[in-house]
């Protein structure tokens, strides 16, 4: 996406090499990570060398609160890879000064908005670990319905992966008046 989206707190904007500082503390705080690594550190240069250039070149919006002109996270929309183009992965990762602030839900609506606005989505979905229950709650905050538990098989499994992973999913014509 490379227009930046306004919500009445955020602006989500295309991800620069200036936001490198900000990235490298989000993906290194162990309780952002906890659903996604079981909190370990990722190295600098991996998110330098790897994780910074795929922001800046996809689908990756950096999530700014417009009072304070300061980095919350960022959010992605973009089909999963091998997917069909018009089924919309959401994702979202925050601070955790951000979190319970109600961003990440802000964030998803205005980019839910936009995939079945501007994009012709036929469906959004996202998906967490099911002991995930804040990003979960989030899901269900802008509208997203349940639709399955599943199992992955992980090398290196963290905890909870027992109890599988989420998927969500909104559909056009299952969007609440208060997300449309």
């Amino acid at each position: 996406m490379d227009t930046p989206l306004e919500t009445s707190r955020l602006l989500l904007r295309p991800f620069t090499a200036a936001d490198a500082e900000q990235l490298i503390a989000l993906h290194n705080d162990a309780e952002v990570m906890r659903y996604l690594n079981g909190g370990k550190p990722v190295p600098r240069e991996r998110i330098l060398g790897e994780t910074l250039p795929r922001f800046v070149r996809g689908d990756f919006l950096a999530a700014v609160e417009k009072a304070s002109g300061g980095f919350v996270g960022w959010f992605h929309l973009r089909p999963p890879e091998g997917g069909p183009a018009d089924e919309l992965e959401l994702g979202y990762r925050l601070h955790r000064a951000a979190w319970g602030k109600g961003y990440a839900t802000e964030g998803s609506l205005a980019l839910i908005d936009h995939a079945f606005g501007e994009l012709g989505a036929r469906r959004v979905f996202a998906q967490t670990m099911a002991v995930n229950l804040g990003s979960r709650r989030v899901m269900e905050k802008c509208g997203m319905r349940f639709v399955r538990t599943f199992f992955e098989d992980w090398p290196d499994p963290i905890e909870g992966a027992e109890q599988g992973e989420v998927e969500y999913e909104l559909l056009p014509e299952h969007r609440h008046p208060a997300t449309s």
